[in-house]
């Protein structure tokens, strides 16, 4: 480390509780500190350059340098730096960015609710659908369902609805009323001898009596991503969500799309909804919205929510519930230039085909001794590495092989994500095929080294 990245490193270590770190061993390893950011790459402290292959966190779309949003934010710093969305006032950045995703997504959700995060956005679903149901006279319809392994958020409410244990244990997660159903990812969840199709049958029969045995009435909503990502890149298989569509308007239960990391497209079309062929009722929007630039987020949903929560808020003189951040000026027009960003440098397209040639590369990993399974789908996919390709065993937690992993990708000068022992792709939607062919090329030089490393420790 030279001097100013020691000094700093030190103070790191002093003075943050990092989130989804292992604190202790954040105070012997200590911070990667990154300094400068340029298109798809980054640079360190030290000076060691990185391809950002996993966009920070799921999340800038134009690249780390676009200069439209820079100016986007200096303009309107100096017109009017904040003002809030709260009782009667508004700021046309807000407004604007409002009229743009109500264009720009599905043609049935037409209004918006602005938040800060993610997590405050699905923390802010559960609240608007229990008032909902409140002022429809459904005081019992509050449960939700979500999936093993889903990823929404890590509020109290947003949390619950996650379903990864690291963000339930000794949080006293879930603690709202959530059940979570079982993953749609075949390869690790599969029966032996079902079939694919059998998978998914399986699945939604699930999903039904888990709604008969709650009682139809319990139940407000259904909440997914449409691809899962923080959960390990998982693609549903075919007929999945037009199923829990079919499944969930029989019911009268919501259906929900988080499309926090799907969106702004990430898998080739402009939303996750669209990819995977169903029409949510609400909607969850963040991360690529601004490239997370600056934070925001944004709930989309239909006229039907929008007039019982908009009737309930007649009754009790308001609805009380909002940030201080909602819809802030600056972020909106970070938003608005962003948007425009991904529009005309035609990114949605070129992440389809940026997705094709990096599912075609990634998909020749698959007969490495360590990988268990290549998956994805547009610009997201996983590599889950495994002991045995031939039983799909995994490798016992206490080896941490994907850390380890995502360690020899970083000195590759590869920034992955280790997701288990899935190592996650989601590069910019800047990306160009010689882009792709470096990433895959670092993938498998960091696969090589990991089985190497694996072999000399017994492991594999």
């Amino acid at each position: 480390m030279n001097m100013l990245s020691n000094s700093l490193a030190a103070t790191d270590i002093a003075t943050q509780l990092h989130p989804y770190t292992d604190a202790r061993a954040f105070e012997e390893k200590g911070p990667t500190i990154m300094v400068k950011g340029d298109g798809i790459r980054v640079t360190d402290s030290n000076g060691k350059e990185y391809i950002e292959a996993m966009a920070g966190l799921w999340s800038v779309a134009v690249g780390f340098s676009e200069p439209k949003l820079r100016e986007a934010a200096d303009k309107q710093m100096g017109l009017l730096p904040y003002y809030h969305t709260f009782a009667f006032k508004s700021h046309e950045p807000s407004i604007r960015l409002a009229e743009k995703l109500v264009e720009m997504t599905p043609e049935h959700l037409t209004k918006v609710h602005f938040t800060n995060s993610g997590s405050e956005a699905n923390d802010t679903i559960v609240k608007m659908v229990w008032y909902m149901n409140n002022a429809l006279g459904r005081p019992e319809k509050k449960k939700f369902l979500a999936r093993k392994k889903g990823y929404h958020g890590i509020t109290i409410a947003s949390g619950s609805l996650t379903g990864l244990p690291a963000n339930h244990g000794d949080f006293d997660l879930p603690a709202i009323p959530v059940t979570h159903l079982t993953t749609p990812h075949f390869y690790r969840f599969g029966e032996e001898g079902e079939t694919e199709e059998q998978f998914t049958a399986r699945l939604l029969k699930e999903l039904e009596d888990t709604i008969l045995a709650e009682g139809p009435e319990t139940i407000a909503a259904f909440i997914g991503e449409p691809v899962m990502g923080a959960g390990g890149v998982m693609v549903p298989p075919v007929g999945y969500w037009p199923g829990v569509q079919e499944i969930c308007r029989k019911y009268d239960i919501l259906v929900v799309a988080d499309e926090v990391i799907n969106g702004f497209g990430r898998l080739g079309t402009p939303f996750g909804c669209q990819k995977m062929g169903f029409e949510p009722d609400i909607m969850t929007l963040s991360k690529q919205i601004t490239s997370s630039y600056l934070p925001l987020s944004a709930i989309m949903f239909t006229d039907k929510v929008y007039q019982a929560i908009a009737d309930n808020s007649h009754k009790l003189g308001t609805f009380g519930h909002g940030f201080t951040g909602s819809g802030h000026p600056v972020a909106s027009a970070v938003g608005l230039a962003n948007l425009e960003v991904i529009e005309e440098k035609g990114l949605i397209e070129n992440a389809a085909k940026m997705g094709e040639i990096m599912q075609a590369e990634l998909a020749k990993l698959a007969d490495h001794p360590l990988v268990g399974e290549v998956r994805g789908t547009g610009l997201i996919a996983g590599v889950e590495l495994v002991q045995d390709k031939a039983t799909k065993a995994p490798f016992d937690p206490k080896v941490k092989a994907g850390m380890k992993a995502a360690d020899i990708a970083a000195d590759e000068g590869l920034i992955t994500r280790a997701v288990g022992d899935t190592l996650a792709l989601c590069p910019p939607l800047i990306v160009t095929e010689d882009d792709v062919l470096e990433i895959v090329a670092r993938m498998k030089r960091t696969l090589d080294r990991a089985l190497e490393a694996m072999q000399a420790e017994g492991l594999k």
